[in-house]
């Protein structure tokens, strides 16, 4: 049964030349999980925010979208807020009180409901996300896991009929993540809550879909049931790359999940040669960050976020750091950018301790620090004030198609795109990045490999925060793992990937047992051809 329709939808930003959406038709069923699938700023974000009146943007729009039967513009602002649930990218930018018991109840406090209504509707939807054991606590004090599953949480004890995700799992660590993406499709399959997210991270939601809808230029491009889109656009280079590494190596025999492509390789593959023959790291002598026995407490009386935490990074290295959320990664960033300082312990930044840096010398050519939260760097109102006097030339991504449009009205990847290159400006010896994929398709992620390497070839040393395992195999010099303030363990991508269980990659764990240390699909595909198939 239907539960929503889109017909004929196009929009423009208020002050943009050009539509934003053309031409959008589409129908969803009630108890479907929809994927939408598209390049940065193929338009995703803005058809989400569109179907849900509180969050849409400003601008033109034109088009019908019915919703259980009833035009948009003839629902009332208690349906519009109570059946149709939202959940942003940015954890932090939902939640809106200061205990959690409190941030659950908000919601249905605003609809007028009964005290006994409220209780009972809340420790239930605690009961049934395991919320209790924090219950009582401030929602400053959780992790990013844990605040993004409390607005959805927040969201689903209103009882709605639709939930639109965008990029939920965008901020959360792999595990984090994995535990995220299984509350959703719970809800879907018990409780029958139809669902339509935004997504780049694929490998687990992909074979819970019912259909995919994949945007490109702001048009619909392809839409259907999973199998039949993935081999209509086997041939597509703007969206095959974000698919799962599972999809992407056999993208004929369409394997959904990493069981089913290790089935295949098993199967079809030989194993003479079980691993590749790679170039042994040869690292800089000189040091560029260096953390000599840290450790830090944001309040007297609060425990260590950083705890004995000694690491070196070399000059001209690319250097990515992993760990759950609130281990202390951007703790760690912060205080090798100096806005934070430890209580104990040395930070030295090219041999010289940082409190020996006077006045704006840290950041005048010598540390660029890129925010978790971008927007904390726009301060004008368009792109192209942003940008004013900045070298576009040494980026290879485009954001003329987005000078007149202002920065908060950008896609969290062109966001991303756009702090990036204002960070670049200050051409800096060492770039501290704190998820700087975060939004991007693979595509754009991989161009943002090739800056960083191209930054490594010009002598700058890069520092990246990131739960995305792939970008960093494909990425880093050397990786490491932060665990309750401490480095626990480091190494290559191949040496590091190759030995973890959960922190490492799809290709890692198709191929575990069958090849070693194979971390990137092409890896895996180099293998695969060296072996060749079994008679």
């Amino acid at each position: 049964m239907e539960i929503l329709n889109v017909k004929n939808l196009g929009f423009t930003y208020a002050g943009a030349a050009s539509k934003a959406l053309t031409d959008i038709s589409f129908t969803v069923n009630k108890g479907d999980l929809v994927l939408m699938l598209g390049a940065t700023g193929s338009g995703k974000s803005t058809l989400l925010r569109l179907l849900k009146r509180e969050v849409a943007p400003q601008g033109a729009f034109e088009g019908t979208v019915t919703f259980d039967g009833k035009n948009f513009s003839q629902m009332t602002d208690l349906e519009g807020a109570s059946r149709i649930g939202f959940v942003c990218q940015q954890p932090e930018q939902q939640i809106v009180c200061d205990k959690v018991w409190h941030e659950l109840a908000f919601g249905l406090e605003n609809l007028g409901c009964p005290s006994s209504e409220i209780r009972k509707r809340v420790s239930e939807m605690a009961a049934y996300f395991g919320i209790e054991e924090w219950f009582m606590r401030s929602t400053a004090e959780l992790s990013g896991g844990e605040k993004q599953l409390l607005n959805l949480a927040s969201v689903m004890v209103m009882q709605p009929d639709i939930i639109l995700l965008d990029e939920p799992t965008a901020q959360l660590d792999p595990i984090a993540a994995s535990s995220f993406i299984t509350s959703i499709t719970k809800l879907n399959r018990e409780f029958g809550t139809t669902v339509i997210v935004v997504e780049h991270h694929l490998e687990e939601l992909l074979p819970e879909a019912t259909s995919l809808l994949a945007l490109k230029d702001g048009r619909i491009q392809f839409s259907g049931s999973v199998s039949g889109v993935i081999k209509n656009m086997s041939d597509d280079r703007d969206i095959l790359p974000s698919l799962p590494a599972a999809v992407r190596l056999f993208p004929a025999s369409c394997p959904l999940t990493v069981a089913d492509a290790r089935r295949l390789i098993a199967d079809n593959y030989k194993n003479t040669t079980a691993s590749l023959n790679a170039p042994g790291y040869s690292h800089s002598d000189s040091i560029a960050l260096e953390f000599s026995h840290v450790y830090f407490r944001y309040e007297k009386n609060l425990p260590d976020v950083l705890s004995d935490l000694s690491l070196t990074v070399f000059e001209n290295e690319i250097f990515c750091l992993l760990g759950g959320n609130g281990s202390g990664k951007t703790t760690l960033l912060s205080a090798a950018a100096g806005l934070v300082r430890p209580f104990d312990g040395v930070i030295r930044l090219f041999g010289k301790k940082i409190k020996d840096y006077k006045g704006q010398e840290l950041r005048n050519s010598c540390v660029a620090y890129l925010p978790q939260d971008v927007q904390t760097l726009f301060l004008r109102n368009t792109v192209r004030e942003e940008l004013h006097g900045a070298d576009l030339s040494q980026f290879p991504f485009d954001l003329s198609h987005l000078m007149d449009r202002h920065p908060y009205d950008l896609s969290g990847g062109e966001q991303e795109l756009l702090a990036l290159a204002l960070v670049l400006s200050q051409h800096p010896r060492i770039l501290l990045a704190d998820e700087p994929t975060k939004g991007l398709d693979a595509l754009n992620k991989d161009r943002i490999t090739g800056i960083f390497k191209d930054l490594r070839s010009k002598g700058i040393t890069v520092v990246i925060v990131t739960h995305d395992t792939e970008f960093a195999a494909k990425t880093a010099d050397r990786c490491a793992l932060l665990f309750r303030g401490e480095i626990m363990s480091e190494g290559t991508p191949r040496e590091f990937f190759g030995s973890n269980a959960f922190y490492t990659t799809p290709a890692s764990r198709m191929t575990r047992g069958i090849y070693k240390n194979a971390v990137t699909v092409e890896d895996v595909s180099e293998l695969l051809r060296i072996n060749g198939r079994r008679s």
